[in-house]
């Protein structure tokens, strides 16, 4: 853990400390962590499924490179 890493969790846990004696606000410091947590992983499927999609793009073009597939000009998939 990086000290900028220590000093955030420092500084979270401080504001947590802070409210945790108001259900009210401990309440909105959920949901809102919640959201934050699920941007998050919204985030990560979308690189990820960029990554796979890059991955998929870079198995054609060696296939094509290695002569096993051979490339299609887009007005020939309309005949």
């Amino acid at each position: 853990m990086t000290t900028m890493q220590m000093q955030l969790n420092a500084e979270l846990f401080g504001a947590l400390q802070t409210i945790s004696a108001d259900e009210g606000l401990m309440k909105k410091a959920v949901r809102s962590l919640k959201r934050i947590a699920a941007q998050k992983q919204h985030e990560d499927e979308a690189a990820k499924s960029m990554s796979e999609l890059e991955k998929i793009v870079r198995q054609g073009e060696e296939e094509i490179a290695e002569g096993k597939l051979q490339p299609i000009a887009i007005d020939e998939l309309w005949k």
